[in-house]
């Protein structure tokens, strides 16, 4: 029914958009000798948002089918262990992947590019790996990771309903990253939005550059070792304890896991060394270097041996249209436990 021309609409109350979102966290319990534990019910778990106690609306051990994305680094930083990684491929997909999941590859040196989408076939991730090229001296990392977080977003995901998929980045690279358009802590806050756990396999240039038969010397640095050649923000003196007063400045411990949170808050990069640390700490997954004695099919066996013993926990957060950063806190009343979850998520604001 059209109005009278004299009368006039009196507007109603404005609209609020709510925000619902469902939070997925991968929890790692493990005991005193280091043994994961599986023998645990939800009722025996307890989740906090922001100190508040929610819900568990979703329950699992280790069973949903896992959506994987590889980010591989091909960069000539790290040619000399090229034959390790092209021999993971089937570690890649038996043991990580699983036999109920799917998996894509994306690799990286000055360039970033899909190498293999979503699939389940173990042959075609075997064969990928296996033929990966020696690359440039490039290391746009952070544009890789943001690729896998782009493709990994689209995947089935669980919910209170469905079972899903449980989204997995694995970044298989050195913590080094030059050429980026991407800043880590913006990619942090999507992977953490999206509900994707991080692991890395930490490969080292000098250890590559120890085993390098045609180059027997190190190639030189601009400053000395230890010392970062980025530029840091104003007021931070430039030395190996950088990242101490970046998270002291935010009112925090320098580990991990204060350093991710600074990331995700800050959206920053003036962290200049430990990012794979940061990124897996961020989202509640490993980070393994393979420095010492792990090699990396170890390293990538053992990942996937955690991946299938993980429980996950999901909740709708009561207080989801409150932006900035939210406290995911996971625990146990047994003391003898060790708990591992991802530390929280950011929301942005309005005018963000």
């Amino acid at each position: 029914m059209t109005p009278a021309p004299d009368v006039k609409i009196q507007p109603g109350p404005p609209k609020i958009k709510l925000r619902s979102i469902l939070v997925n966290t991968p929890v790692t319990v493990r005991d005193s000798r280091g043994e994961m534990v599986h023998t645990l019910e939800a009722s025996e778990f307890k989740i906090t948002d922001n100190g508040v106690e929610q819900t568990i609306t979703h329950f699992d051990l280790g069973g949903e089918p896992l959506s994987l994305v590889v980010v591989v680094e091909t960069s000539s930083r790290v040619e000399p262990m090229l034959p390790q990684i092209r021999k993971s491929g089937i570690l890649i997909s038996q043991t990580v992947m699983g036999p109920t999941g799917e998996a894509a590859i994306v690799g990286f040196d000055d360039r970033v590019e899909k190498l293999l989408d979503f699939t389940n076939s173990s042959d075609a991730i075997e064969k990928t790996m296996s033929r990966l090229k020696d690359g440039e001296s490039g290391a746009r990392l952070f544009d890789a990771m943001s690729k896998a977080v782009e493709m990994l977003s689209s995947r089935p995901e669980a919910s209170e309903s469905e079972l899903g998929h449980r989204r997995v980045m694995l970044v298989i690279a050195e913590a080094h990253d030059s050429g980026s358009e991407d800043k880590l802590g913006e990619v942090l806050r999507r992977a953490q939005l999206a509900n994707i756990t991080i692991y890395a396999v930490g490969l080292s240039s000098t250890k590559a550059d120890l085993t390098r038969k045609s180059e027997p010397k190190d190639s030189p640095r601009s400053t000395p070792a230890g010392i970062p050649s980025g530029p840091m923000p104003p007021g931070i003196v430039d030395t190996p304890t950088t990242e101490r007063q970046l998270a002291e400045q935010g009112g925090l411990l320098g580990d991990a896991v204060a350093l991710a949170v600074w990331a995700v808050k800050h959206q920053k990069d003036q962290l200049t060394k430990r990012q794979l640390e940061i990124a897996a700490a961020a989202t509640g997954g490993m980070h393994v270097s393979t420095w010492k004695d792990k090699t990396i099919e170890k390293v990538i066996d053992e990942m996937g041996g955690e991946l299938h013993a993980q429980y996950t926990l999901s909740y709708t957060p009561s207080d989801s249209n409150v932006s900035g950063y939210h406290e995911i806190q996971v625990t146990i009343d047994r003391p003898e436990l060790k708990v591992r979850a991802r530390p929280g998520y950011y929301l942005a604001g309005a005018d963000e």
